[in-house]
């Protein structure tokens, strides 16, 4: 290695021990493509001389090969190590890279500038204490700056060099620097960033990297570098904060040890401390605390450990386990900060999956309150997102979780979203504070319950959920299963896809957004008449999984039967009972499901009838058999 201190050659115990009792600094570094970040960090990390002599040969080899110096070395490549990135001279990933000096240790990563990669650039700042934000100066303050900046103030990174990059190529202007400055300042002003160090710079040349430049005479502020080794990161505040520990596992190795383990996100906890389990509100006191090297009097923030406690109470993974006098608040419903990170769009009312701490609960976007622009920060009215979107937005749980507020613990205010049906990770988000009404809203006990209820009809309640394409033949199925589930003395109602937009849907259109809310609200009804005791017949389009999913899981297991009435565009088009598909053809009508709208066909119903070989009635009989065969209804 081409590193670093005399203390290696001379006394290797005395530099590993200097070396762990450095300090370490997370800092990512971001901004718009091609401004220099790759080529800053392998500039870092050639001048910190962190580079074996092979990588070094193998980046000379590379430099000629893919690089865009000429004779010189280029210093991205050192970073840039995905082929695709190298080949097109770009960076699509997160790339993480470690180095220190004789002060401070560093862990950097460098982040995408492309808009399509902006997700990339949130997962890189979650855990950063510091950013360095690239400006090229010939191109100045640009839509990707203001994101990555805004992004930064979100996510609550308050120490920022603004680094004006290639200053070799505008002959290391005063005036650029000066006139990039002040218009960044102005911009950082209206988000509440004022830390920040202004740093004219040429990564390529290493002028004000790790010494002063002479190109820049009229420039008397710190180097990179030093800026770097010097910045002062807050290592005590997270033990500050009040005592918060997710439980990750309940370790019950034997019938006489229970015990809770986790991380501690926040906070000191000693034995004997008295707690508050949330959201349940159990209190309990520290019995013993336990790590891999054995018992500990205390423990604080980042130490993985395992609590036990004086008392037996449920405790269950996801509960946070907080102090007695300032434990986590909890709450079902809140406003937030969500970036949306996915090409398909987000939807008010689609249900997501959240991810907070441990726990893992069903969320959906009940309100877009408004989007930012993030070059004028003016509020905009929105009713999706779509990808790098950022919202401000109302979000409903379907169980109170433990939280804080993000801008007082990262770790318990901080969550993800993940789509239901392919478990990717959609959207990261921030809350703010509990809405009040979630706080006076609450479940009132009645007597009479849903088996009361269905036993005095003599039938099993149930959702019985007919999709297909417009003309697959779903209403008049359906009104020939209530027809005679009728004449069998049951107790039924038909929700027909047509006959709620006349009343409770005749405000919604046909947008994507406006399909999701259309059938939250039918399978909101579904499950009060189902609450009711009743059999329920649902015929709509549906053409989403994830709604059709949501409906299901309104009801108890067993209550929720798909019917999927198949029949072949060409067959439901030829049937066209409405003409709506020769509208939809002329482009009369938009957003016309099968046409220029997708139909996302069940993956296993429970029931798929295929209209091209049963006629209606016998269809109608295929449902009841299957009702019968379930003990839905009684078998005749």
């Amino acid at each position: 290695m081409a590193h670093v201190s005399d203390l290696i050659s001379r006394d290797i115990e005395q530099y590993l021990k200097q070396h762990e009792n450095k300090g370490l600094l997370r800092f990512i570094t971001c901004g718009s493509v091609d401004d220099g970040k790759s080529t800053l960090i392998g500039r870092l990390l050639f001048d910190s001389k962190m580079l074996f002599e092979d990588q070094l040969s193998a980046i000379e080899a590379d430099s000629k090969k893919y690089g865009t110096q000429g004779e010189e070395i280029d210093f991205a490549l050192l970073v840039d190590g995905l082929a695709a990135e190298r080949e097109q001279g770009i960076t699509i990933d997160v790339a993480y890279r470690f180095f220190s000096t004789d002060r401070r240790k560093f862990i950097v990563a460098d982040t995408p500038g492309h808009e399509q990669y902006t997700r990339n650039m949130v997962t890189g700042a979650s855990t950063a204490d510091a950013a360095i934000l690239m400006v090229d100066a010939r191109k100045g303050i640009l839509t990707q700056t203001r994101r990555h900046s805004f992004l930064m103030s979100l996510i609550g990174i308050r120490n920022i060099v603004v680094a004006i990059n290639k200053m070799d190529l505008m002959d290391y202007s005063e005036q650029v620097f000066n006139r990039i400055r002040d218009e960044y300042r102005e911009f950082a002003g209206q988000l509440g960033l004022d830390n920040i160090t202004f740093i004219p710079m040429s990564a390529l040349k290493g002028d004000n990297i790790t010494a002063h430049s002479d190109n820049t005479p009229w420039y008397h502020g710190t180097t990179l570098m030093g800026y770097l080794e010097t910045v002062e990161v807050d290592d005590d505040r997270l033990q500050r904060n009040p005592f918060r520990m997710p439980v990750q596992w309940v370790n019950r190795p034997n019938l006489d040890f229970r015990g809770f383990a986790g991380t501690l996100a926040s906070g000191v906890v000693r034995r004997g401390d008295e707690i508050r389990v949330q959201p349940s509100g159990k209190t309990s006191r520290i019995a013993s605390i336990y790590t891999y090297d054995g018992e500990l009097d205390e423990a604080v923030a980042g130490q993985s450990v395992t609590l036990t406690l004086t008392d037996e109470i449920d405790i269950s993974r996801g509960d946070v386990i907080s102090g007695i006098d300032q434990p986590a608040q909890t709450a079902d419903q809140f406003e937030t900060s969500i970036v949306w990170m996915h090409e398909e769009p987000m939807l008010p009312g689609r249900p997501y999956l959240l991810k907070i701490g441990t726990r893992t609960v069903t969320a959906t976007i009940t309100d877009i309150k408004y989007q930012v622009n993030v070059n004028t920060l003016e509020h905009m009215a929105a009713k999706k997102l779509e990808l790098n979107g950022i919202g401000i937005c109302n979000i409903s749980l379907d169980r109170a979780i433990a939280f804080d507020p993000y801008t007082e613990n990262q770790d318990t205010g901080g969550f993800i979203l993940i789509d239901r049906m392919n478990n990717n990770t959609v959207a990261a988000g921030m809350i703010h504070f509990a809405l009040r009404r979630s706080q006076n809203i609450h479940m009132q006990h009645v007597d009479v319950d849903k088996a009361t209820r269905a036993r005095a009809k003599n039938q099993q309640p149930c959702v019985l959920w007919f999709t297909g394409l417009s003309g697959a033949g779903k209403s008049t199925i359906a009104n020939k299963v209530e027809k005679k589930l009728h004449a069998l003395g049951h107790h039924t109602y038909l929700l027909d896809g047509d006959n709620v937009r006349h009343g409770l849907n005749k405000d919604l259109g046909f947008t994507d957004a406006d399909r999701v809310e259309n059938i939250r609200r039918v399978a909101e009804v579904s499950k009060l008449m189902a609450d009711a005791g009743l059999i329920v017949l649902s015929a709509f389009i549906s053409p989403f999984r994830s709604e059709r999913a949501m409906a299901r899981g309104m009801v108890e297991d067993g209550e929720f039967v798909e019917i999927f009435v198949d029949a072949p565009l060409d067959v439901a088009e030829g049937r066209d009972p409405k003409g709506l598909y020769k509208k939809a053809r002329r482009g009369e009508l938009k957003n016309f499901t099968g046409i220029d709208s997708a139909y996302e066909i069940p993956e296993a119903p429970e029931i798929t009838l295929d209209t091209t070989r049963y006629t209606p009635d016998e269809a109608a009989d295929q449902v009841i058999l299957h009702l019968q065969e379930c003990g839905i209804v009684p078998a005749t």
